[in-house]
């Protein structure tokens, strides 16, 4: 899992990086929101950590450029007020945690939000989010890792559409210049794989993950 870590308090980048780190994330760390974005659009981030108070650009404008793809996002703030927790969310912020904080806290809440606390269950589908598979009827569907990852973000957007640039983005990174229609590819052998049923495609648009049933 990749994370992104924004912050202008360098010291608070080391000891989140180290606590991150030590957990097996793979991570990048930015002391304003402009080198956030940078970092955002060259890697394939699963969660950012964004402070809300960082110069050249705020953690709530890189928190709204981010959710422009559907990337998971924790804003960190000093505030304390209710209209700024609401203001914070309404950004797009996924949650919203205070400073002063215990790591091992934002730690717990940041595997919540990436699934990773567990396991998530889609109708005979298990996904197993730390290991990164896939089992269907407890039998490992061998999915490879772009398989994983289209799943992965179909799965964290239920209900929504997902364009193939969105898909690309999420599974090849924000540098990938191959054809969109590669999407296509990947996901007709996802579906040979989960079920036919599971992945609606949207003619000229995308792909979205459906209800699943045993």
């Amino acid at each position: 899992m990749n994370v992104l870590l924004a912050d202008d308090e360098p010291h608070m980048l080391h000891i989140l990086n180290a606590y991150f780190t030590k957990e097996g994330f793979t991570v990048f760390t930015a002391e304003n929101g402009e080198e956030a974005l940078e970092l955002y659009y060259a890697n394939a981030v699963d969660l950012a950590v964004l402070d809300w108070m960082m110069p050249i650009k705020s953690g709530i404008e890189a928190c709204q450029e981010m959710k422009r793809y559907g990337t998971k996002v924790l804003l960190l703030t000093a505030k304390g007020e209710a209209e700024d927790e609401l203001a914070g969310l309404q950004a797009g912020a996924d949650d919203y945690v205070r400073k002063p904080f215990d790591p091992r806290v934002l730690l717990l809440r940041a595997k919540k939000l990436l699934h990773m606390e567990g396991e998530i269950r889609i109708g005979p589908l298990r996904m197993d989010m730390v290991g990164q598979k896939i089992y269907k009827h407890g039998v490992d569907i061998q999915a490879t890792h772009r398989e994983f990852q289209l799943m992965k973000c179909l799965v964290h957007n239920r209900g929504r559409i997902m364009t193939r640039t969105a898909l690309l983005d999420h599974g090849w990174g924000f540098d990938y210049e191959g054809e969109e229609r590669t999407i296509d590819t990947h996901i007709r052998r996802l579906r040979e794989k989960v079920g036919e049923e599971l992945i609606k495609t949207h003619r000229g648009i995308g792909y979205s993950l459906e209800a699943a049933h045993e």
